[in-house]
């Protein structure tokens, strides 16, 4: 609930006067007879409206057909209400006393039918016992109605009249999701009418919510007047988690969070000991305290394959404090579903700030740029938290503070990941989602829970000068024309200012006036990034966008050298500009994860026609990379094809285009390569390589068809690795750098940030549900593409350029030649080169895997044998380096080299993906493995 002026009638008792109109009379000279009769009665209706005894009363509640929620503007304007009978509610039993002859009998004679208080407002129907009570009965939310009912008579309606056997009532039903509830009144123009207000609250702008936007979303685009839609970006989880916990401590009416994995006690600001009160259970104890209403929807794992131990999370919450409530779901055997999974990661406060992305509030997760291998002693990971699934996974969450890996022995994995904050309209879109699953999951988990409360979604309210948005916004029209012109234009902030909000909380949080013209302007901290001068003499630019571009490169740089122990956050690079934008919320949902009537699968659509309207360059991160080529019958996605087709386009018009893509290096899942239970990661592994160069189904194999070794112009794959001793004296090792993110740039311009992964599992809706947020720049700044001046989005070319300076190891003397990211001096000298020498050193010092040299398994076990033996110690992926190299593996010196000279080469993070490991392997699970069986699960 919103604390504005319209949330006063939900304090009283009943609805008073001062949220009714006044009726003003009309003044003149001379009035005629019906004038004065006018002003006569507006006199009457005045006194009678101002006399609360009278007003608060279910009489007159029903005769001016207004209850509690007439007026909450927050859900939406006042549409129809009314008494109606329904008979799917449990029995309502009522306290009062008294009670008419002629109402009990005909309580009796209606049997199972009862009377409700129905109110309809834009997004849904919601029934109440009465028109005083604000407790939902239940609640009928409008979503997307199939185009057809099948029997090939048109479109489904949302509401539409029945036969009654009996002659004195009229009735009529609501079909949406997987549910029709049926009604019934005494009058046949009441149910006429009922209907007709229905169906078109479901089917009006901007929301329509009955049908289908663009991409085939739920949800409408936003941004497209001045209607508050804002984003900002966050790289890492120290940023993310810092600006999560600002909002949850601002919070003052309702948070709702979701993940697929959550720990209570996880600390969302580090060193941990200096922020005790940081931790997750602590910051959402102190809001439930003060009253605030906290949801939490957690997926309810299947515990034979998964530990993360839902339940432990559950019960630990709940003895948190009352006003914090918690479902698991699905419930497997009653659902029937096993082998998918609620996979999104979502924190929403107050409806009016939300976080989405891939940053589960869970352990591990936890990591900055830098990406340090070790913690000993341990300071920003504690316990449980310094996790490594690829070497084990804890038997029990439960001790966390207690370590589960040896910090001497075993590096943690770090992780890389990506997270997006959203304001305005997409955060209510966003919050209905949420309100969507947690309904469908009440009634199905908890249906006479009293504790468990159904939710109603709140409609976004555009006020003042602020228009709404018009049909044409749900066009195919091509994305990257904006509809409408963007504006510069101040908007009223009543929320959270995160960027303030972290930057005070990073220097000991201390008072500081959030609005200040120079606080934005540090929030800000690559408004104006681009190139220097000197690489670009010859291409004919101008000076003036030249010295424009040079002075905030300058600046930028200046605070990125600086390092990690600048006070603020931002000029890390961690945080972007809070921008104004053009924004689309798209998910993957089902009848079972979210009760829809269809199957929503908008994460790829999006991801199809973006790829198909991409420009100059597609950018890519994600966890996996499964996808299928047209005709495939295994790989259902075509987020490949999609690929496939826009290379062959570039190819054919002799255009430069670029396709970059980071994934992990080996799946994030425990068991060596060659282990006897890790044929999960090899089935991961050979749907990967399916995909990407083996097989007549891969795309590389497809392009080598067509332009042979040019393919690699075109597109390249790359994964992160990093390196560092375990304590003072400990082991030299390395670790891949768990790529977590979920994200789609295209063109410097649009990005997509979401849960979903690239594979069957989180595309096709069907399974696992997922949410995502597509982001359209509206402010421009100059750049350059292809050698030319170009205009790029300050959202989206601010969080690339932050992304490629962590994984290149920029300095300032080189970060102009990234500015432009399709032309070869980008492209091949500085981004592929880097991603090639990293991965000679690493495999020079480590002789780590994956790497291009270990063709079999049979070479794999030789290898590890060999480097045990030598070592006396390795890590599942051979990632720890001896006291000195071998003589031949580097210059010829007899006494070797020390490994770290050698690691002074690397730059960076990012690596060259090593497309020729295991090649000669059918990495496939056998009749023998129980992954045999459920092959599927992988893809």
């Amino acid at each position: 609930m919103q604390h504005d002026e319209s949330s006063s009638v939900k304090n009283r008792n009943v609805p008073s006067s001062a949220a009714l109109p006044m009726i003003r009379p009309a003044l003149g000279r001379q009035h005629s007879v019906s004038e004065r009769g006018k002003i006569a009665m507006q006199g009457y209706l005045n006194r009678f409206l101002g006399n609360l005894d009278i007003v608060n009363s279910r009489e007159v509640c029903r005769f001016l057909e207004v209850s509690r929620l007439s007026f909450l503007l927050e859900y939406g304007p006042k549409l129809k209400e009314d008494y109606v009978n329904v008979r799917h509610l449990p029995k309502i039993h009522h306290d009062r006393t008294t009670k008419s002859c002629l109402s009990s009998c005909f309580s009796c004679c209606k049997s199972s039918w009862q009377k409700v208080w129905a109110v309809l407002k834009p997004g849904f129907l919601a029934l109440l016992e009465d028109p005083l009570d604000s407790k939902l009965l239940d609640i009928i939310l409008f979503d997307v109605l199939p185009s057809s009912d099948g029997n090939g008579e048109g479109r489904v309606v949302l509401a539409k009249e029945t036969k009654e056997r009996n002659p004195l009532n009229s009735g009529f039903q609501i079909s949406c999701g997987s549910r029709t509830v049926k009604m019934r009144l005494r009058s046949k123009s009441k149910v006429t009418g009922w209907v007709a207000a229905i169906n078109d609250a479901g089917l009006r702008p901007p929301e329509g919510w009955c049908h289908p936007h663009r991409f085939g979303s739920f949800a409408p685009p936003r941004g497209f007047t001045d209607d508050g839609t804002q984003a900002q970006w966050f790289v890492d989880g120290e940023a993310a988690f810092a600006a999560i916990a600002a909002s949850i401590e601002e919070a003052k009416s309702e948070i709702f969070i979701t993940d697929w994995w959550m720990c209570p006690e996880l600390y969302l600001r580090r060193p941990f000991h200096l922020h005790a009160s940081s931790r997750l259970d602590f910051l959402l104890e102190e809001r439930a305290k003060q009253g605030v209403q906290i949801y939490i929807l957690l997926y309810k794992e299947v515990t034979y394959y998964l530990k993360i131990n839902s339940i432990y999370s559950k019960r630990r919450l709940l003895n948190v404090h009352e006003n914090i409530r918690v479902l698991r779901y699905p419930d497997h055997i009653s659902s029937g579903v096993y082998l998918w999974s609620h996979h999104e990661k979502i924190v929403i406060v107050d409806n009016q700030i939300c976080f989405i992305g891939g940053l589960d509030l869970s352990f591990g997760r936890y990591d900055n740029p830098e990406h340090k291998v070790g913690d000993f002693p341990p300071s920003i990971w504690p316990g449980k938290d310094y996790y490594n699934p690829r070497e084990s996974e804890p038997n029990s969450w439960e001790d966390t503070m207690k370590d589960a890996l040896d910090r001497e022995k075993y590096p943690r994995m770090p992780w890389h990941d990506v997270q997006c904050a959203l304001w305005g309209p997409p955060c209510r879109d966003l919050a209905r989602h949420f309100v969507q699953r947690w309904n469908h999951a009440k009634r199905n988990k908890a249906p006479n829970e009293p504790t468990i409360p159904l939710l109603m979604p709140q409609q976004h309210m555009t006020t003042g000068n602020h228009s709404i948005v018009s049909d044409e916004i749900n066009s195919q029209d091509d994305i990257h024309a904006p509809l409408l012109s963007p504006k510069n234009s101040e908007m009223n902030r009543v929320d959270i200012d995160l960027g303030s909000l972290a930057r005070s909380n990073a220097r000991n949080r201390k008072n500081r006036d959030d609005n200040s013209d120079q606080d934005l302007q540090m929030q800000t901290f690559v408004d104006e990034i681009g190139v220097t001068s000197q690489p670009l003499l010859g291409k004919n630019l101008h000076i003036s966008v030249l010295t424009e571009i040079e002075k905030g490169d300058r600046e930028w740089w200046e605070m990125q050298e600086r390092g990690f122990q600048v006070d603020s956050l931002e000029e890390s690079g961690q945080v972007g500009p809070r921008t104004s934008c053009h924004c689309q919320v798209v998910r993957s949902v089902s009848q079972w994860s979210a009760g829809t009537s269809q199957i929503e699968e908008s994460i790829h659509n999006a991801y199809c026609t973006l790829i198909d309207k991409a420009e100059h360059f597609i950018y890519i991160e994600n966890q996996f990379f499964v996808s299928g080529l047209s005709g495939d019958d295994i790989i259902k996605n075509r987020v490949l094809e999609a690929l496939y087709q826009r290379i062959l386009r570039a190819v054919n018009e002799n255009k430069c285009f670029r396709v970059i893509i980071v994934i992990p290096l080996l799946p994030g899942f425990q068991g060596g390569i060659d282990d006897g239970g890790a044929a999960s990661v090899r089935a991961i592994m050979h749907w990967q390589y399916r995909t990407i160069c083996r097989g007549p189904r891969s795309i590389l194999q497809n392009l080598y068809d067509v332009v042979g070794p040019k393919a690699h112009d075109y597109i390249s794959f790359y994964g992160l690795r990093t390196y560092g001793r375990l304590g003072d004296g400990g082991p030299l090792v390395t670790n891949m750098i768990y790529v977590h993110s979920k994200l789609l740039i295209i063109d410097d311009r649009i990005a997509l940030i979401g849960s979903a992964n690239i594979n069957d599992r989180s595309l096709l809706g069907s399974r696992d549900s997922e949410i995502g947020v597509l982001i359209e720049d509206k402010d421009m700044l100059p750049s350059r593409m292809n050698g030319k001046i170009y205009k790029a989005g300050k959202f989206t070319r601010s969080l690339r350029i932050s992304l490629w300076a962590e994984h290149l190891g920029l300095h300032r003397s080189e970060i102009d030649q990234i500015i432009d990211p399709v032309d070869d001096a980008t492209y091949k000298d500085i981004w592929m080169a880097t991603a090639k020498t990293n991965a000679i050193v690493y495999q020079d010092v480590f002789s780590c895997v994956p790497n291009d040299l270990i063709h079999t398994r049979v070479a794999f076990r030789q290898s590890m044998a060999y480097w045990k033996e030598k070592i006396g110690h390795t890590t599942a992926d051979l990632g720890v380096a001896p006291e000195r190299l071998e003589a031949s593996s580097v210059t010829g010196d007899d006494d070797g080299v020390d490994p770290m000279e050698r690691l002074k080469f690397v730059k960076g993070h990012l690596v060259s993906f090593p497309l020729d490991f295991m090649c000669k392997e059918d990495l496939r699970p056998v009749i023998m493995e129980s992954e045999y069986y459920a092959s599927h699960v992988f893809h």
